[in-house]
């Protein structure tokens, strides 16, 4: 066998195989340190009252969703039928984090739209965010009734990504704890 020939070859399926898993990877996804803790403490001012606190300790009891969103976040507006179908469906109260925005706009939002969230806090300068390791919008955290982060979902939300990316942990939440209110098939 001619050598010369063999470090070159060798260096080609090892490079090969690296770029085989590298396409094999969701390059959307990005792993965040959040899952498993708890959630962190906050409380900001409601959208619809901003004299009325809402934060963490508004999510602790129930299974929940935190949704981050903003008026200026073209792919908030690409999710939000999809948010309005799930509040009916799923049983699963949705709290809204409203992301860097101005209240009347967001008020607004939801008047004209429609309001899929239990509530909504207002981090209008975006500082609790980076508690929270948020990204931008969308951002979704699913939440456990002790104040643990189950999952985090980095873009908008639709039906497909919820039977694949929720739906899974949620029935594995279920298992284990009493989830009567929340349709799991």
């Amino acid at each position: 066998m001619n050598w010369r020939y063999t470090i070159p070859i060798g260096l080609f399926l090892v490079v090969s195989m690296f770029l085989y898993r590298g396409l094999d990877l969701n390059p959307r996804f990005i792993p965040s340190p959040m899952i498993g803790k708890p959630a962190p403490e906050f409380s900001l001012p409601s959208l619809r009252d901003p004299n009325v606190m809402i934060g963490t300790a508004d999510m602790k009891g129930a299974l929940n969703l935190m949704n981050v969103w903003g008026t200026w976040c073209v792919e908030c507006r690409y999710e939000h039928d999809f948010l309005l179908q799930l509040s009916e469906s799923s049983g699963i109260p949705i709290y809204g984090f409203n992301l860097n925005d101005q209240r009347e706009s967001a008020l607004q939002w939801l008047e004209t739209l429609g309001n899929p969230y239990v509530d909504s806090a207002a981090d209008e300068e975006g500082y609790v965010a980076v508690d929270w390791g948020i990204y931008g919008a969308p951002e979704t955290f699913l939440i456990d009734a002790s104040g643990t982060i189950l999952h985090k979902h980095i873009s908008p939300l639709s039906a497909a990504v919820w039977e694949r990316d929720f739906m899974p942990v949620i029935r594995d939440y279920c298992t284990t704890h009493s989830c009567d209110h929340i349709a799991v098939d």
